[in-house]
């Protein structure tokens, strides 16, 4: 479309957007699979239960969760560059975070995140967490990758995450050495994912680099502030089907399947179920995991770009307790406004749409439907219950 005087802007879409159209044939939705594979260098997949993962964010994943998440059938991704890794008793620092004032805070987290992280605490972090039966994956920036990779991987890391606010295959700089993905994915013997893009021809360029999976999102996390400071971003329907292309264009022409996880924006169940049947293969959520008592936050929830010391690109938000880490993702859910019981909603979805596995899902019709969160919903709006909270 036009925006002005020789400039065109596409039109894009978010979770409110759009709607699932139900199938011709349903399925009960105990008989559906909804399984995720991450490919594994000569091994077979990393075969996980259900397709969610838990956001490497401080107030979301420290051991006892990733522990929790893993027997749950899910993976919880451990920041190597937070809290847990600086400090030899984090639960400390956390509580000064949950206990700080919110003018206040922000430089809180500066200070906090200043101390450096310490090679040990990497390794003893992931020998708590495979020692307690738990998969363990972690996450750091492109920048830290190749220092902290190799530590993780002999520590028994069974997944490494390289993840930014933007990733490329071909970043440039001056001031330091750019992480060489290419190499870095074929050093690795574990499976990497790299994050976070938004884009058809990028995600086809970080295929070509061999990571075992792909991030999207850019900017709709809960806690993040990106599309504000830097107003940068696209909204997660239209970020997924474009990334969702390229895995597709990719398989077609290498026969390797690279798949997607949508990451951020998904605070209720059915965002997560239209983010797998706009191609997701899983998706990684952070604000409704803070919610779990599990939780290290203590029902805060702050992003990764927070500490930053020149730039700040999150924000502390206080989501509350409200349930088990079981109850919110197999419930039964105590809540009516969609955040427990996450599978239940993609199993029953699916049932729905007659999809027997997320491939299936993948092929749902989709609408565009701006009034399909308000049409006929004005006593929950006034009220503020069930789809009227936010």
């Amino acid at each position: 479309m036009w925006i002005g005087r020789n400039r065109k802007a596409r039109v894009t879409y978010g979770f409110d957007e759009i709607a699932l159209v139900p199938g011709r044939v349903t399925i009960n939705s105990n008989e559906v699979d909804i399984g995720f594979r991450l490919p594994r260098k000569n091994a077979d997949p990393l075969e996980l239960k259900i397709p969610i993962l838990a956001s490497a964010m401080d107030g979301v994943v420290d051991v006892r969760f990733a522990v929790a998440m893993s027997k749950l059938g899910g993976l919880a991704v451990l920041n190597l560059e937070g809290v847990q890794t600086r400090y030899k008793n984090p639960q400390e620092v956390l509580q000064k975070v949950v206990d700080t004032d919110k003018s206040e805070v922000t430089s809180l987290l500066q200070r906090i995140y200043q101390e450096p992280v310490h090679p040990d605490l990497i390794a003893a972090r992931l020998k708590q967490i495979k020692d307690e039966g738990g998969i363990a994956a972690v996450s750091s920036i492109p920048q830290r990758a190749a220092e902290f990779g190799p530590i993780a991987q002999e520590a028994g890391a069974d997944v490494y995450v390289v993840q930014s606010t933007v990733s490329t295959a071909r970043h440039i700089s001056t001031e330091y050495k750019s992480l060489d993905l290419t190499r870095f994915c074929a050093d690795m013997r574990i499976p990497v994912i790299v994050g976070n893009t938004v884009g058809y021809d990028v995600t086809l360029e970080i295929m070509e680099c061999g990571p075992a999976g792909i991030l999207v999102g850019v900017g709709p996390g809960a806690a993040c502030t990106s599309r504000g400071v830097l107003g940068l971003g696209v909204p997660q329907v239209t970020a997924t089907v474009d990334c969702a292309a390229a895995r597709d264009a990719y398989f077609k022409k290498t026969s390797r399947y690279v798949p997607i996880i949508t990451d951020g924006g998904m605070s209720k169940g059915g965002d997560v179920c239209k983010a797998l049947a706009c191609g997701a293969d899983a998706v990684m959520v952070g604000s409704a995991f803070a919610r779990a008592q599990e939780a290290p936050g203590a029902g805060y929830h702050w992003g990764m770009a927070t500490p930053h010391v020149n730039l700040p690109r999150g924000t502390r938000i206080k989501v509350g307790t409200t349930g088990s880490l079981k109850q919110i993702l197999f419930g039964p859910a105590e809540v009516d406004d969609g955040s427990q019981n996450l599978v239940g909603a993609i199993t029953t979805c699916m049932g729905n749409v007659g999809a027997r596995n997320i491939a299936e899902f993948q092929q749902t019709e989709i609408i565009i439907a701006p009034s399909i969160k308000t049409e006929g919903k004005l006593f929950q709006a006034v009220q503020s219950v069930g789809m009227g909270t936010r």
